[in-house]
């Protein structure tokens, strides 16, 4: 029985072209740091301990750990000299990159609809940010206030989409089973591979990235206001008596 929707941030509850809004977010975290790494030079290692993280499989590394160990590594630079400046962007100027996402009232509407029906909700974002940068995005989603049960953060997971061991450990933290979940995403490989572990899945299409598709994974498929529509044909939980 489903009792759990795990809700995927970027391109699903807060949709926004990808490709736009990073190019954004570069120009204005490169001009913070050019006094310290060629900008070319940082922008390569960003991507790079990016994908380190991606790629770690260690449980007793958070994401965290993982990319300050490479980019320090690597870089040349001391803690001291550069993560501070990290900290004071995403805390600051990061908020000012709003204007590159498009916002829907369907992303608070749906969540609300989960909630309020008795059904467990998780913001389920890829944990390659800080959670100042995470809840930034849900002030701009409209979500920010709503009681999910967990929210995925650089600094508290290990792992990273589309490793299975991300969703294993939402599981183990929320403490449910995989066939109790549905994974809701617009990333037609890095969400709909939950259905690998047993998860059921939702693929969103309106900034559907379709890239490694997985068509054997995808439960059920449409665009936000179809997933409204499908939450709100869920059996309600609060009337069976199993509210959350």
């Amino acid at each position: 029985m489903l009792t759990t929707l795990l809700f995927d941030l970027d391109g699903t509850l807060l949709p926004l072209d990808n490709d736009q809004f990073m190019k954004g977010y570069f120009q204005r975290l490169v001009s913070r740091v050019s006094h310290l790494l060629d900008k070319d030079r940082f922008v390569q290692q960003l991507w790079a301990s990016t994908e380190a993280m991606v790629l770690s499989d260690d449980p007793s590394k958070t994401n965290e750990q993982v990319f300050k160990e490479d980019f320090l590594g690597k870089s040349g630079l001391r803690e001291e000299q550069i993560w501070p400046i990290f900290v004071d962007f995403y805390q600051g100027e990061f908020q000012m990159l709003s204007h590159l996402t498009r916002p829907t009232p369907l992303a608070r509407q749906l969540v609300r609809t989960a909630i309020d029906k008795g059904y467990t909700a998780v913001l389920a974002t890829n944990p390659l940010f800080p959670r100042a940068a995470i809840e930034a995005r849900m002030k701009w989603a409209g979500i920010a206030d709503l009681p999910f049960a967990l929210v995925t953060t650089l600094e508290e997971m290990h792992f990273c989409k589309p490793n299975p061991n991300y969703f294993r450990e939402i599981l183990q933290k929320i403490g449910k089973r995989p066939e109790e979940c549905m994974m809701i995403g617009n990333d037609g490989y890095e969400d709909m591979i939950a259905a690998k572990l047993g998860l059921q899945t939702y693929l969103v299409t309106d900034c559907l990235i379709d890239r490694n598709l997985q068509p054997d994974c995808i439960t059920e498929q449409g665009t936000l206001q179809d997933l409204l529509e499908f939450i709100e044909r869920l059996p309600d939980r609060t009337a069976q008596g199993n509210c959350r």
